[in-house]
């Protein structure tokens, strides 16, 4: 039972309803080598390094813009971003016609700051020393939109932002029930600080599926499946340093926390640098698609799972390939 202010069936499929024609329905590809490799039944993958901008953050940054009221659209938003949220956010800012600033941590990827920009979002960069990326950049977004009267818009603890998500969800089941396929047993997917993994496992929970939605991280960054482990948010030390830029996230947020809560997920995974390199080679390789590293995490746990999902019908969401090809180069060979 979903309690009280999670978002409804209605909600997702409002969400889902809007971003038709929008958002790119991207494709869901059966991987048959990953079905040898693993044991399973069915694998499936879900490309989301071929949506808007590059990664599956376009979503939740559309529906959200749309919430705005006329006045907060003319004020204009801000947003903190390692980069996939900063350029989904800018298109569908640009598509809208809302003023956008992007707060971006000084070492993020060069290529995500450009594409930012590239939409017409106005991007200051911060320097955090020491300390976490991802809490400098928020403290100065905060600023901003105190000073300049923009609405600040967080980049996954929002219900809103999660809602925009689930309709990944709904895409993945129903091009399934398409194929003749059951809802998947297991869905694997990357978090950081929770926004996709609870808008799929609310999707698939309002769809009536059975479906585990598995919270898999970079280790040293798994503070979501240590929360879902505790019960309550915690934070990590994020410290000890990951390929996986996009997933730096210290803390989930409270929102996708709670709905993860209501929802019920799988056990919470986590993969090294050497696990996410050799998911990376392995999509260039095999599937003839480019994945960022921190789109390449769901692919790592699934090929590091052993016989975990033999004989089960599993997906496993590529949520991002935003990485100039020199980056990649240098990463995953």
């Amino acid at each position: 039972m979903i309690p009280t202010g999670i978002p409804t069936l209605e909600d997702v499929e409002a969400a889902a309803a809007a971003l038709e024609g929008i958002a790119i329905s991207t494709p869901l590809m059966q991987v048959s080598a990953l079905e040898e490799l693993t044991g399973a039944n069915s694998v499936h993958v879900k490309l989301e390094s071929m949506q808007r901008t590059g990664s599956f953050k376009f979503r939740g940054a559309y529906w959200r813009c749309l919430q705005l009221s006329p006045e907060e659209r003319e004020r204009g938003v801000v947003a903190y971003s390692s980069g996939n949220f900063a350029q989904g956010l800018a298109a569908a800012a640009q598509i809208l016609g809302i003023p956008c600033t992007i707060v971006m941590p000084v070492d993020a990827p060069e290529v995500k700051r450009r594409k930012t920009e590239g939409f017409g979002a106005i991007v200051v960069q911060t320097d955090h020393g020491q300390r976490p990326r991802e809490e400098v950049a928020a403290e100065t977004a905060v600023q901003i939109a105190e000073d300049d009267g923009k609405t600040l818009l967080h980049p996954f603890d929002d219900i809103s932002i999660v809602t925009g998500h689930a309709s990944l969800a709904i895409e993945v089941l129903d091009e399934l029930a398409r194929l003749r396929f059951s809802a998947p047993d297991d869905l694997l997917c990357c978090v950081g600080g929770g926004g996709l993994l609870a808008g799929i496992a609310l999707g698939c929970h309002v769809r009536g599926a059975t479906t585990r939605c598995t919270c898999v991280e970079p280790v040293g960054y798994d503070s979501m499946g240590q929360s879902l482990r505790r019960g309550s948010p915690i934070r990590v030390d994020g410290s000890s340093g990951t390929i996986c830029d996009a997933l730096q996230a210290t803390r989930p947020g409270d929102a996708p926390f709670a709905v993860l809560q209501a929802t019920g997920c799988g056990d919470p995974l986590t993969v090294d640098d050497a696990a996410v390199r050799e998911a990376m080679r392995f999509a260039h390789d095999q599937l003839k698609i480019t994945l960022e590293p921190s789109g390449s995490v769901a692919l790592a746990a699934l090929m590091g799972s052993g016989k975990r999902y033999a004989g089960l019908n599993v997906v496993a969401i590529l949520t991002g390939g935003n990485i100039e090809m020199s980056a990649f180069a240098d990463i995953a060979t």
